[in-house]
């Protein structure tokens, strides 16, 4: 049995606002306010655990918030972590000691998110790196500021192509490109 199905490439193409606002350097200003709130905050972070030999040698700290989040509390209520799958995945880091080299993971990625972010260096990359700290961060249960840097980050990386405009991404995304439009370093000579 064979079907004839009419197969159509239907594209919808993104309202005008939306197209201006992430596409358009004339919101460039925009993206920067937000991209160094968000970096400063990511970097000033980092640089605290820097300081800290519960992150940078032991891991201590970061030990003492895993055990927080998979305890079960002992008055009925939920734990902080509210998924199953993801307590067993920070009970096997726990169990593993993986906390010693992961905390200088954590602290390096927010220093890193946040000097790329304040230079606008590849900002759809350090957003979406930065958010998923973030997502992992809130699946921990730990709220704080984390829904406003996740927000913050999914913004960014929507405006990815204009976010960087007053920083470094001006001049390495012509160069280096993107994964479907290579940039003059990776362009064949003519």
């Amino acid at each position: 049995m064979s079907s004839n199905v009419n197969s159509q490439v239907v594209a919808f193409s993104d309202p005008p606002a939306a197209q201006d606002l992430f596409g358009s350097t004339r919101w460039a200003w925009l993206w920067l306010i937000a991209r160094l709130y968000l970096g400063y905050s990511w970097l000033s972070s980092g640089l605290e655990k820097l300081e800290s030999p519960g992150w940078t040698q032991t891991g201590e700290t970061l030990r003492g918030f895993w055990e927080r989040a998979v305890a079960v509390p002992d008055a009925p209520g939920r734990p902080l972590i509210a998924f199953d799958w993801y307590r067993s995945f920070i009970q096997a880091l726990l169990d593993g000691g993986h906390y010693v080299w992961f905390s200088k993971v954590v602290m390096a990625g927010e220093i890193l998110v946040g000097i790329t972010l304040i230079l606008g260096a590849f900002v759809g990359i350090s957003a979406f790196i930065g958010g998923f700290m973030n997502w992992n961060f809130m699946m921990a249960g730990t709220a704080s500021i984390n829904p406003l840097l996740f927000v913050f980050s999914i913004l960014l990386i929507l405006a990815w192509k204009n976010a960087g405009w007053f920083g470094l991404d001006r001049w390495l995304l012509p160069l280096v490109g993107t994964p479907w439009q290579p940039g003059r370093m990776f362009k064949p000579r003519e």
